[in-house]
């Protein structure tokens, strides 16, 4: 099924390089770029929450249940709806459950999940030293795969994180690996232009 990738989700796991991607997007190919996740992180700045996983998984969970299971696309698109004349379309990244990847296609849009392998995402992750993200990103491989678990599988709440099923829903898959930006670059390239 051909979608227009005038709107973009992403998704995929920790450390797989979603922000890379959609800043490639919006660098490379005019797209505005808006994670769904700093949307969640300003709002717990906002509480004088910690901004830990545990935060944010429950934070998009009572939103969803609060507001809708698409809330988080809505209010990305919102963001982007007042600057939209000036960008070729729009990219939201860290799509974590599945009526979220459901809300971009029910739009028209295309949903890509971006991956490897999972000592590698960790090890980036480690090396990265995310300002503002220590609370995230602090943690053994260990506590890395217990979150990553955590997070993939469905809690049989329609409002919970279930990232396998928006790996399911995913349009196109991009392999990121390779600490080369070039390759990657090339990799979406092609990826666009399998999709058009």
């Amino acid at each position: 099924m051909a979608h227009t990738l005038s709107i973009i989700g992403l998704s995929g796991t920790n450390g797989s390089g979603k922000d890379t991607v959609g800043q490639l997007l919006q660098d490379k190919h005019g797209y505005f770029f808006i994670s769904v996740t700093d949307l969640l992180r300003a709002e717990l700045r906002r509480r004088n929450l910690p901004i830990e996983r545990s935060n944010l998984r429950e934070l998009s969970a009572e939103w969803r249940r609060e507001k809708g299971l698409g809330v988080l696309v809505d209010q990305a698109l919102e963001a982007y709806a007042e600057q939209q004349e000036r960008y070729a379309g729009v990219v939201i990244s860290s799509l974590r459950n599945p009526y979220e990847a459901d809300r971009i296609h029910e739009l028209g849009g295309s949903v890509i999940w971006v991956d490897a392998d999972s000592r590698i995402r960790y090890d980036r992750i480690s090396k990265a030293q995310r300002a503002g993200r220590e609370n995230e990103d602090g943690k053994s491989y260990e506590q890395f795969l217990a979150e990553e678990e955590a997070e993939m599988h469905a809690s049989g709440d329609a409002a919970t994180l279930d990232m396998a099923s928006v790996k399911a829903r995913a349009d196109l898959t991009i392999l990121n690996e390779s600490a080369n930006l070039s390759l990657l670059e090339q990799t979406l390239g092609q990826t666009l232009s399998q999709a058009s």
